[in-house]
């Protein structure tokens, strides 16, 4: 069991995956489109990575307001995630992403990346903190459920 993570940006999806044991999360790549609602293409691609890294779950950034309210962008993201399942019969979980940008733009500030630098890669890296809370709370409730 593979889960992939993404951070669905208006004109880019930032791409991670999930190690075997589920324990770690690497980030892949950005995918680039041109128009905002055009996904075809992207995902086409997530389809070649879901095939490439056997996975079997995916994980949707999910960019609630900070009031807990839903967002346009989260209604954005459930249409997205429609579209994924019925493209690839995998399921989808939308998670909680507020404040995975603004913590990407920090760790690779600290790393004294440039703003072009992080611009190229700041979904990416998002998606890989999406995914690495999604992997601990998914190994946590595992965890409890095994001591019951």
């Amino acid at each position: 069991m593979r889960f992939l993570g993404l951070d669905l940006g208006s004109k880019t999806c930032g791409v991670a995956v999930s190690d075997p044991l589920n324990l770690t999360a690497q980030g892949v790549e950005v995918i680039r489109r041109k128009e905002e609602n055009k996904y075809r293409r992207t995902l086409a691609r997530i389809e070649e990575l879901i095939a490439e890294y056997d996975i079997t779950g995916i994980v949707l950034g999910y960019p609630k307001n900070m009031d807990d309210s839903v967002s346009k962008r989260c209604l954005i993201s459930r249409d997205f995630a429609e579209k994924l399942t019925k493209r690839t019969g995998l399921p989808v979980t939308l998670w909680d992403e507020r404040l995975t940008t603004v913590a990407a733009h920090e760790v690779m500030l600290e790393a004294g990346m440039s703003r072009e630098e992080r611009e190229k890669i700041v979904d990416k890296v998002a998606a890989v903190f999406i995914l690495e809370d999604f992997l601990n709370d998914f190994n946590n409730r595992n965890k409890t459920e095994k001591e019951l």
